[in-house]
């Protein structure tokens, strides 16, 4: 029996599978709809893409790094729940991911999806069998991919990623320096989680609104009620200094040494090392932020299951 594109893309409506998948499964069922859900049913394909459909906001976030070949990645990674998130065979898998796109340089999620992941499978290919092994609904969220000195630092297991690169001269490239400095300085993003590099990277219209916020906040004070406005445009310098202080990776006060700031403390390193270096760029990842979160009702749910 002959079927059209049409019957491919109502087989994928029916069954929410790939469009390939859908269409592998109308020649193997020589075009019968139902034959087709039934292979796809059997292939636990249909079952896969059910899970699809529920919110994956667990998981991990894994950054990682090759010193000797310049390159660093970190990704997040989700599944459904904690539990399915400690896994070895999910802490694989994310691992794998991260090597693919080491390996591949990706553009994006998409293009991650379609890299060769060995064993004649692409990457989408080993994400369909982990879903049917761990039976959770499993995504690849994001990722940054770095060329350069870079250092990697994960937190608590995965619950936060993060990616230092630096800019560094042959002297301080790969040093041991450098990477003790990229890791103290990844510690510190994951605690303080600094918004912005520098004053330079803090967008035009952010700064312009601090500056409004903060000038409002001393017209409204009674002891400035006096002050003439050049006397409150050094105030307003003073405060923009502690704004950057707060929200600046490289003007935060050093967590191991609060007389140093971050980007003296990297000064002092690239010192050590006899060389240069400066931080160029940094990711901070942090599992399921901004996703919404699965709420279950366990009890119930281990209740149903026993009837």
């Amino acid at each position: 029996m002959a079927f059209t594109s049409k019957d491919v893309m109502a087989l994928r409506e029916k069954t929410g599978v790939g469009m390939m998948d859908c269409k592998k499964a109308l020649q193997e069922s020589d075009g019968d709809m139902e034959k087709a859900i039934d292979y796809l049913r059997e292939k636990g394909l249909a079952k896969q893409a059910k899970k699809a459909s529920r919110v994956a906001a667990e998981g991990m976030a894994y950054a990682v790094a090759d010193i000797d070949k310049k390159v660093g990645v970190v990704v997040e990674v989700n599944s459904e729940t904690d539990f399915a998130a400690k896994s070895d065979k999910f802490i694989e898998f994310v691992q794998q991911v991260a090597q693919v796109i080491m390996d591949k340089a990706p553009a994006d999620v998409d293009a991650l999806m379609a890299c060769d992941a060995g064993n004649g499978q692409t990457l989408a290919d080993v994400l369909r069998d982990k879903v049917m092994v761990i039976g959770e609904n499993l995504s690849v969220r994001r990722f940054v991919r770095y060329e350069g000195d870079c250092v990697a630092y994960v937190h608590g297991g995965g619950r936060i990623g993060v990616l230092v690169k630096f800019d560094a001269d042959a002297a301080a490239s790969g040093s041991d320096a450098l990477v003790e400095c990229g890791k103290d300085v990844a510690m510190q993003i994951a605690a303080l989680n600094a918004p912005y590099l520098n004053e330079a990277s803090v967008p035009a219209d952010v700064v312009a609104h601090e500056k409004e916020v903060q000038l409002a906040l001393m017209k409204n004070d009674p002891k400035n009620a006096n002050k003439p406005e050049n006397i409150l445009e050094k105030m307003i310098t003073g405060k923009m200094r502690k704004y950057f202080e707060e929200v600046c990776l490289v003007n935060q006060a050093f967590v191991k040494d609060g007389n140093l700031t971050v980007g003296q403390y990297v000064e002092q390193q690239a010192k050590a090392a006899g060389g240069a270096m400066t931080l160029a760029s940094f990711v901070r990842y942090e599992k399921g932020e901004g996703l919404q979160k699965r709420e279950d009702d366990f009890a119930s749910e281990v209740a149903s299951m026993m009837k």
